[in-house]
């Protein structure tokens, strides 16, 4: 689906590699300056990098993250210029999803709801059939019903036609149950990519005396005054004096984001350059 190599811009991106299969729903997360609207810029080739390159597979359809749509068009006017725009076009699936979200075509865009923009746009990115949907943190400033709400469809429209599709946050909740790919943006690095539910089995949450080893790789960790809590990766050894539990997604990214010069990362060999 995507394979980027050494991709560099300035200081938003240091040399980024990463290699996602096709069919995937990949989770981009990361804090606010990471870098993550700059990766996904250059992968839709509104940005080209400094050094490195990327290649995407097939029809590749972009919505940034203010959603831009035209206030005074009305919605039947947004699916004509989206028609005329693109060759590859399926003007009576548009017309269809947006009727069965209860969305008017004569009304002006800007007299819908910011849950119902957010639909307008993704309706027309879906419209062009694309093998591969990027998103730049689609659910911001929506309020929760209409989060879930643009989730739902999204996963809906990915059942019925398998693309692949990026999706950027920096709320992790909002992926969970969405995403099966991981990758994270820390410091305009990648610092981790992988399937969801493997890097999770590889990582334990430990709890322990102060001082003790868990004989294992420490990703990173917090202490109190008696005992430390660590996420290590790997298969730590028994020992009674430790609490061992299962992570969730959100405890990983944290634990990265806090190591930033931790990383678990698949082997890059074969990638082109």
């Amino acid at each position: 689906m995507i394979e980027a190599s050494g991709l560099k811009i300035g200081g938003r991106l240091r040399d980024c590699s990463v290699r996602v299969p096709d069919g995937r729903v990949v989770a981009l997360v990361g804090p606010n300056g990471a870098g993550k609207t700059t990766f996904l810029h250059v992968v839709v080739g509104l940005l080209t990098p400094e050094r490195g390159a990327v290649r995407t597979a097939g029809e590749v359809a972009f919505v940034a993250q203010d959603k831009p749509l035209y206030d005074g068009f009305r919605v039947a006017e947004m699916l004509t210029l989206g028609r005329r725009l693109n060759t590859r076009w399926d003007d009576s699936y548009a017309r269809e999803r947006l009727a069965g979200l209860g969305i008017p075509l004569d009304r002006k865009v800007g007299r819908l709801s910011g849950g119902q923009q957010a639909q307008v746009a993704l309706t027309i990115a879906l419209a062009r059939r694309p093998d591969l949907l990027v998103l730049d943190e689609p659910l911001a400033n929506l309020d929760p019903l209409a989060r879930h709400e643009v989730m739902r469809s999204l996963m809906g429209a990915v059942a019925e036609t398998g693309m692949s599709v990026v999706i950027s946050s920096h709320v992790v909740s909002d992926l969970v149950d969405t995403c099966d790919w991981l990758i994270v943006l820390n410091e305009g690095r990648v610092q981790v990519s992988g399937d969801i539910d493997e890097l999770l089995s590889e990582h334990r949450m430990m709890t322990g005396p102060l001082g003790l080893s868990p004989n294992a790789h420490v990703v990173g960790g917090s202490r109190t005054d008696k005992e430390q809590t660590v996420l290590v990766r790997g298969a730590p050894v028994a020992d009674p004096r430790w609490r061992v539990r299962a992570v969730s997604l959100d405890d990983l990214v944290m634990a990265y984001l806090r190591s930033p010069e931790a990383a678990a990362l698949p082997r890059l060999e074969g990638v082109r350059t």
